[in-house]
């Protein structure tokens, strides 16, 4: 479904005033199975080095599986954005040493090691949104549109059943992430 800016917009604003609505046990539950269908993933468990969001606010939540990984032994990614819609990873080495980034989202440091975006095995996709063919409704900014192409990472979309769409607004720059993970 091609749609306008001002479409896309619309989109957002409704789906951001679902994603409020969400009861919080309903949060929980979904984070909970979110964490449990993620953790037994064949690509989550053969992963060595993989890319994930920090979520913030009522996003499914990246924490628990970050931890996992962490003391699975795999090299954990976060992204560092820039304004202009670039984004690089860098490596996570725990919990302690996140900063404010952009828009104050939790990144690594600056002077964390830079990981290339060949060394990635998975990479955790953010969205407002997902549809049943993986195409994601994000916020706006662009930072996953520009980096994801030339990525050849398995890559997943974390999402809440409640949020799943049958369509999300496309471009053609827009890429699909191979899988949706709901609870």
């Amino acid at each position: 479904m091609t749609v306008s800016p001002d479409g896309k917009n619309a989109m957002r604003d409704a789906v951001l005033r679902r994603i409020g609505e969400l009861p919080a046990e309903y949060i929980a539950s979904s984070d909970a199975g979110i964490f449990e269908n993620l953790s037994a993933l064949p690509e989550f468990i053969s992963a060595g080095v993989i890319l994930f969001y920090y979520s913030v606010n009522r996003e499914p939540d990246t924490r628990k599986a970050i931890g996992l990984a962490l003391r699975l032994g795999k090299t954990v990614a976060l992204p560092i954005s820039y304004r202009g819609g670039v984004m690089h990873a860098h490596e996570l080495s725990g919990d302690g040493e996140l900063r404010g980034g952009l828009h104050g989202i939790p990144a690594p440091p600056e002077n964390s090691r830079l990981i290339d975006k060949a060394e990635l095995e998975l990479i955790i996709v953010p969205a407002l949104a997902f549809d049943g063919e993986g195409f994601r409704l994000g916020y706006g900014g662009g930072y996953y549109d520009r980096y994801l192409p030339g990525a050849r990472a398995y890559t997943v979309g974390l999402a809440r059943r409640r949020l799943l769409e049958r369509a999300v607004p496309r471009e053609p720059h827009d890429i699909a992430v191979r899988r949706v993970i709901t609870e």
